[in-house]
């Protein structure tokens, strides 16, 4: 996808931008032409009607060029503004659709960049090409010509001065392209940093390391400074060099006109207009070489952000119907295997299991094992790429997205909830759920007291990222979030961790007593947590090391026995 095919809706705003930015360029090139008749025609014979009549032709000449550039103003702020309105929208849809592996490729802060600054920089981009890109030249063609009709030998000074004129305009632009480049692949590592010292204040501070960060900052900001004002210098020399070169233009113009004036070939009024139209040239080179360095950072930023549309959805499905449940397996593994992007290695080998509909399986392992890249395989947030993740006998990979996930209620190792109210948070479970069985869901999770400990109850206001509420209490809320839904497949992805001995132990008994059967998966690193389960599952280096129940495991799998060992040391000795 190539985001610049979004001007196509604003095909009309588009053509009538640039179209009326010509037009009151036209009246500009005129301008000199009436000045020049009131000082030849009106001054020199004393004519105020005369005057009187020019000015007012000229103020009419003024307000409808300001008319047109309004109007073309207009076009192209309604052309770019739409047209970033749909890029975001368009780019926010195809990060959201992103399986798991593209966005851990593509990574968080490179995301909000390309949404943010980078889009906007495009749209500025869009912006001044819809008004200047043909107005500028122009005007620079215009003003020529208009010259060469006022007097042909004094214009000669125009075609003369017009390359060298260009040439330094250019010529600073081509060295300051790739500086400002340079300025903004600075500025995504000062945002980065920013980023990450804002989200990880806390460890920040726990570590002590609040000096090191600040001169962490301070030097990769200072390298921005450094670069930006190198790139700055270069730039600041366009103004001076070309104006003096105008000038020294304007010397040759003003004698050439002086001496054809002396002859009888020209007017003064005649000099005057030459003088402005190589004044207008050397304002619109200028505008000219700003364009094309704000379009050459537009275009480096439209090509990052098609960097980001080119990252392929692996985990989109072109069926439109939900397949028909084959046999009674809720959830099977067949040699599944999984390899993240640019990885050397799998992270996941040869998996192979069958879950049942109802049954509770345990994941257990150490740190880095693959537990939970495992469960995110189910609802194909990683699709797998080796062997195949069935869900009721049909591979994931054949099911419609949303059709797959509503099957599944899953609860993220890291608990996440969203600004707003806690009733609205769990809705995002079932939006059609009462408050009753919201309540439910409440109480199954053991977060009876979180609610009710909340003056406004279901309505208590969650801050972003549900900081008002402790780690526990998240993560009490976002198993309830998963229960509203009544799930077929329940995944609890470590989501105990925050949770003490009795609670966890309260929750896997409200778990066994639902009114329905979802099979559920319990990923854990405490043998506590799975040791009920109907079987647990044993990953070691992202292969299974054994399969069964927590008896079968302690007397046949190493793993397992030593992390339970680990855990029950004083009770086994």
């Amino acid at each position: 996808m190539n985001i610049f095919g979004f001007l196509k809706y604003y095909k009309k705003e588009s053509i009538l931008g640039p179209l009326f930015k010509l037009l009151e360029a036209s009246f500009e090139l005129m301008v000199p032409l009436i000045v020049a008749r009131i000082i030849d025609i009106g001054i020199k014979n004393g004519d105020k009607p005369y005057i009187i009549k020019m000015c007012l032709l000229m103020l009419l000449f003024t307000f409808v060029g300001l008319c047109c550039s309004l109007t073309a103003q207009y076009f192209a702020a309604k052309a770019a503004v739409g047209f970033a309105k749909r890029v975001k929208h368009a780019l926010f849809e195809h990060i959201t659709s992103l399986s798991f592996s593209d966005t851990d490729e593509l990574g968080t802060s490179t995301l909000i960049t390309r949404m943010t600054s980078d889009v906007n920089q495009v749209q500025s981009g869009v912006n001044l090409t819809i008004r200047l890109l043909l107005r500028s030249p122009f005007v620079v063609g215009g003003a020529v010509f208009m010259a060469f009709t006022v007097d042909k030998t004094s214009a000669l000074v125009f075609p003369a001065v017009l390359p060298l004129l260009s040439a330094v305009v250019f010529g600073i632009m081509y060295l300051s392209i790739p500086l400002y480049r340079n300025v903004q692949q600075k500025l995504d590592k000062v945002l980065l940093r920013t980023r990450e010292n804002l989200t990880g204040v806390r460890v920040i501070r726990a570590f002590c390391r609040e000096d090191s960060e600040r001169t962490a900052f301070e030097t990769e900001n200072t390298a921005l400074a450094g670069i930006q004002k190198y790139a700055g210098r270069i730039s600041a020399l366009m103004n001076p060099v070309t104006y003096l070169m105008i000038n020294i233009a304007v010397i040759v113009l003003i004698y050439t006109g002086a001496h054809r004036t002396y002859d009888g070939y020209i007017t003064q009024g005649a000099v005057v207009a030459l003088y402005n139209y190589m004044s207008q040239i050397l304002v619109e080179l200028i505008k000219l070489a700003n364009l094309i360095v704000t379009v050459t950072k537009a275009v480096a930023c439209g090509k990052r952000i098609n960097s980001v549309f080119a990252v392929g959805t692996r985990e989109e499905s072109t069926a439109s119907e939900v397949p028909a449940p084959v046999g009674d397996n809720a959830v099977e593994f067949r040699h599944a295997g999984l390899t993240y992007k640019n990885a050397a290695d799998e992270a996941l080998t040869d998996i192979s299991f069958a879950a049942k509909k109802g049954e509770t399986i345990g994941i257990i392992g150490s740190t880095g094992s693959g537990k939970s890249t495992l469960v995110n395989m189910i609802p194909c947030f990683y699709p797998a790429t080796a062997g195949s993740v069935l869900v009721n006998g049909v591979d994931v990979k054949e099911y419609p997205k949303d059709a797959l996930r509503s099957r599944i209620g899953i609860v993220m190792q890291r608990a996440r909830l969203f600004s707003g109210t806690i009733r609205e948070n769990l809705l995002w479970g079932n939006e059609n759920a009462t408050d009753d069985e919201i309540m439910d869901a409440v109480r199954i999770a053991q977060a009876g007291d979180v609610v009710d400990g909340r003056k406004k109850g279901l309505d208590a206001e969650v801050e972003q990222d549900g900081r008002n509420f402790s780690g526990g209490q998240r993560q009490r809320l976002t198993i309830a979030r998963a229960l509203v839904r009544r799930p077929e497949i329940l995944i609890l992805d470590d989501s105990a961790s925050a949770l003490d001995f009795a609670t966890d132990a309260a929750l896997r008994k409200s778990l066994r007593e639902l009114d329905y059967d979802p099979t559920v998966f319990i990923v854990s690193q405490r043998t506590s947590s799975v040791r009920s389960a109907d079987r647990i599952i044993v990953l070691d280096d992202g292969k299974v090391a054994g399969t069964g129940t927590h008896f079968e495991l302690l007397e046949n799998c190493a793993v397992y026995r030593e992390i339970y060992d680990s855990q029950f040391r004083k009770e086994n000795a």
